[in-house]
């Protein structure tokens, strides 16, 4: 099962899209499982404000877990990376219109209706896992 496939099962397990981004590169990275799942709990739903997408998140967080550095003085190292999140972001946004996910999913998701309409109208299990699978493969693809 290739990474784009984990993510998306992920999700449809229960995770959140940022949760079920990370997960597929954390222990491959020395990120224990259990930490990374609490850390990126609070990042679904645009951080519950509906603003960026969980998966936008947890594909950045891969990228920085794959090129960044632990070393605050090495500037070039956080530069590049730097580089490969704006250009994931670039690509994201030309190939979802948005990084907002209120924007993804058409509905406020800073308010309890408007997270209950996305589940309810299936809009949410329609659009998520398709974001969480592409910024995967966007972003193993730097």
């Amino acid at each position: 099962m290739d990474n784009k496939d984990k993510a998306i099962e992920l999700f449809d397990d229960g995770c959140n899209c940022c949760q079920a981004t990370i997960l597929t590169i954390c222990e491959e990275r020395g990120l224990d499982k259990a930490v990374a799942t609490k850390i990126a709990s609070v990042f679904g739903g645009g951080m519950t404000q509906g603003e960026l997408c969980g998966t936008v998140t947890g594909a950045t967080m891969m990228i920085g877990m794959k090129y960044g550095t632990d070393n605050i003085e090495d500037k070039e190292t956080k530069d590049k990376a730097n580089a490969l999140v704006k250009e994931f972001c670039k690509k994201f946004r030309e190939e979802n219109g948005s990084l907002r996910c209120s924007e993804l999913l058409g509905y406020d998701m800073s308010t309890e209706e408007g997270r209950k309409l996305a589940e309810e109208s299936g809009k949410k299990k329609e659009v998520c896992p398709k974001l969480v699978g592409r910024a995967v493969e966007m972003s193993e693809s730097l």
